[in-house]
């Protein structure tokens, strides 16, 4: 660990961190304004989305499908496939200028339901419908309440009660992240759902702190991954552990980073503000990324 002294944290990210367990509260009461437009059960779905929307699009994309409410894809913007046929197609973008999602909107003749955070965007112009969830939008670069308010969104769209989630949420703002921001690497774990929950984490980390992070869905992880774990090293698990997994990770000397107990987005907050903890320790400013900025615009 570095000895650069710790900044004080006085970032944007911070404080739209802690705003998401209302906000998620807002869009699960509210869900007959926000989420009208989005499918409905049996239709055939794909979602898309570019970096962290992508993440929150494998999400809603698997747990979709696990509640028997239709089949479901989740795509890269740029790998959305030609040609192939569905119901409908969500595509989230918090700016609503994401080069490769509005590439696809314009190209499309699948009907388009667009979840941005930005009025008078492009995308706003283009897709078929519009979610608009601008009191949901950020100042940082760097993700967090757009996205989740997104999924929580998408989850309540499903039929699923927020009430929980948004509780573990508040006691995710209080757990100490002190001493799992020493670490020196964290691969994050998921299954089904939460394998987009693990990539985001592991984004939030990249993007904060310029950190090494890995993820990768839980059982796969046995498969070669776990070969790096070691004392000073973590393994975040969201949601349930696959049998014999801890055991193994024990074995490594790794520290186990598990939150049975809360809803796996609320497990993510933790992971956000992990991300923030050590690039503050590191000397960085979260709200200052290396070589990102608020969207990808591309030439």
């Amino acid at each position: 660990m570095t000895d650069t002294p710790v900044l004080s944290d006085t970032s944007f990210v911070s404080t739209e961190i802690a705003t998401q367990p209302d906000l998620w509260r807002q869009v699960a009461a509210g869900f007959a304004q926000y989420g009208g437009a989005l499918p409905e059960p049996g239709q055939r779905v794909a979602a898309v989305g570019c970096g962290t929307s992508w993440f929150m699009a494998m999400a809603y994309a698997a747990l979709r499908e696990d509640l028997g409410q239709g089949e479901t894809d989740a795509f890269a913007g740029s790998e959305f496939p030609a040609g192939r046929k569905y119901d409908a197609v969500v595509v989230i973008s918090r700016s609503g200028t994401t080069t490769e999602v509005l590439d696809l909107v314009r190209n499309t003749d699948l009907p388009t339901i667009a979840i941005t955070a930005t009025p008078d965007s492009p995308i706003v112009e283009l897709a078929d419908h519009t979610i608009m969830l601008d009191f949901a939008d950020e100042q940082s670069v760097v993700q967090t309440r757009f996205a989740t308010t997104t999924l929580a969104l998408l989850r309540a769209s499903l039929g699923e009660d927020l009430t929980h989630a948004a509780a573990d949420a508040e006691k995710a703002l209080t757990i100490d992240v002190d001493e799992l921001a020493k670490l020196e690497q964290l691969t994050y774990l998921g299954t089904r759902w939460t394998i987009g929950l693990a990539h985001e984490a592991g984004l939030k980390q990249r993007e904060a702190a310029s950190a090494w992070t890995e993820a990768y869905p839980a059982m796969d992880y046995r498969h070669g991954p776990i070969a790096i774990a070691e004392p000073g090293r973590g393994v975040w698990i969201f949601g349930e552990a696959p049998e014999g997994l801890l055991d193994d990770v024990r074995a490594t000397g790794a520290t186990i980073v598990h939150h049975p107990d809360l809803d796996p987005m609320a497990s993510l907050v933790v992971a956000q503000r992990v991300a923030v903890a050590k690039s503050l320790a590191l000397g960085l400013n979260p709200d200052q990324p290396r070589s990102l900025s608020r969207s990808v615009i591309l030439g």
